[in-house]
């Protein structure tokens, strides 16, 4: 499984633009902030791909507070698409 399996899912726009970030290293709570930090910055086009050891669960919540559609698949390596709706 890669970050394609996510982004072949129902629901998962086909955007031009698809970034992607890597945060399995990164000690709580950096994968939830470096994740934020990088959608504010996306334009709408866009699909960030999260690569995470688990299903970020902590996440999701904010993503649906801030109008974010998202699907995920997977754990360790669990993989997350977010994208504007």
């Amino acid at each position: 499984m890669d970050a394609s399996t996510v982004l072949d899912r129902d629901g998962v726009p086909n955007r031009e633009h698809v970034e992607t970030l890597d945060v399995r290293d990164l000690p709580p709570p950096k994968p939830l902030q470096e994740t934020l930090e990088t959608l504010e910055g996306m334009g709408e086009d866009a699909v960030l791909v999260q690569t995470n050891d688990r299903t970020p669960k902590h996440l999701l919540p904010k993503l649906e507070e801030r109008g974010y559609a998202f699907e995920s698949v997977g754990e360790d390596p669990a993989y997350t698409a977010m994208w504007e709706p």
